[in-house]
């Protein structure tokens, strides 16, 4: 028995923030320059009426133009942007779209690393003959967790959701996954309050961050420079331990699809891995980090890109961020994602 990707989509809030109007934010920063470095042009942000359920719902109901969604078994939905505390988010969409009531539900805490936990979820649901089929739903709207005089945050994070629908198959669609975390350096991309821990505060004491980026602790907090010091010192010797538990070589895959934090990131991984350029792909100019959707945002857009292929495309993911936590695997996807 294998798993496969039977059908992939994706969705952004029309609400489209442009460098432009950031820089008529923040007129002292050179956003010209953040866009040559970063590659993001531009993101979506939910307005202040909408939450990461209500774009997973549209995720959800593009998919189901393409799947019948009595099909569905079982909910995995990724999110670190919840409804509520409790109950759980997967439970409200189950209710929102529809589904039959023997759908099983449940919601995951991860970020950047949480679509390939999803996927590896989903494997183990399936092969262990539990259900035949599994839809993965990754939502977030980290848009709503940022100061408004953090600057770069602001400029670096998008909004969105993807719904993936996975089942039983003779294709071996989802090979061997890896994982890895780390807690120890948790603080590096955080948010303090709303949690049991600490409750959000009124007035909170606004703390300064790099060029004078400003946070409180009921907001989201990035240590960028140890963040992208914990990729490259985990990534590279991750990416290769991905390939040899596959029992493939650098030049093997067709295509690398790694989490889109930024493109300064990803190049400097893409070198010091040593993959061929046009076999790692980055796309995310307009729409920014979008957390746990930028990978099935990716792979969508690669097909989408290639067009009709004659075979199945092997293709690496790895997720990595907040946690601190990342996870990697080898995927097949063909003309079912276009």
């Amino acid at each position: 028995m294998g798993v496969k990707i039977q059908a992939l989509e994706y969705y952004l809030p029309t609400n489209k923030i442009t460098n432009e109007m950031l820089q008529d934010r923040f007129p002292d920063y050179d956003f010209t320059k953040f866009e040559s470095k970063v590659g993001i042009k531009s993101r979506y942000w939910a307005n202040s009426e909408e939450t990461a359920l209500d774009l997973a719902e549209q995720a959800c109901l593009k998919l189901f133009q393409v799947i019948d969604k009595t099909q569905v078994e079982y909910i995995v939905y990724c999110t670190q942007s919840p409804e509520y505390i409790l109950p759980t988010t997967a439970c409200l969409l189950q209710e929102r779209l529809g589904l039959s009531r023997s759908v099983g539900a449940f919601d995951f805490n991860l970020g950047c690393s949480g679509y390939v936990y999803g996927l590896s979820l989903a494997k183990g649901l399936i092969e262990s003959g539990q259900v035949s089929s599994v839809l993965l739903v990754t939502a977030e709207t980290y848009s709503k967790y940022l100061n408004v005089e953090d600057r770069s945050n602001r400029a670096i994070f998008g909004d969105a959701a993807s719904a993936t629908f996975l089942v039983k198959s003779d294709q071996d669609g989802l090979r061997q996954f890896a994982f890895g975390s780390d807690g120890s350096g948790a603080e590096k991309l955080i948010i303090k309050n709303g949690g049991t821990k600490s409750s959000c505060v009124t007035n909170p004491e606004i703390r300064v961050y790099g060029s004078e980026n400003q946070y409180t602790d009921n907001d989201l907090y990035m240590n960028g420079p140890e963040i992208f010091n914990f990729t490259t010192e985990n990534i590279p010797d991750f990416t290769k331990k991905i390939l040899e538990i596959n029992k493939m070589e650098l030049s093997d895959p067709d295509y690398f699809v790694f989490h889109q934090a930024n493109s300064f990131m990803l190049d400097f991984l893409r070198k010091r891995i040593k993959i061929e350029k046009d076999k790692f792909y980055v796309n995310m100019s307009d729409s920014g980090n979008t957390v746990s959707n930028t990978i099935p945002i990716a792979l969508k857009r690669l097909m989408e890109g290639l067009g009709n292929v004659e075979s199945p495309l092997t293709v690496v993911i790895v997720g990595f961020g907040v946690g601190l936590s990342w996870a990697g695997g080898i995927i097949e996807i063909d003309n079912s994602l276009i």
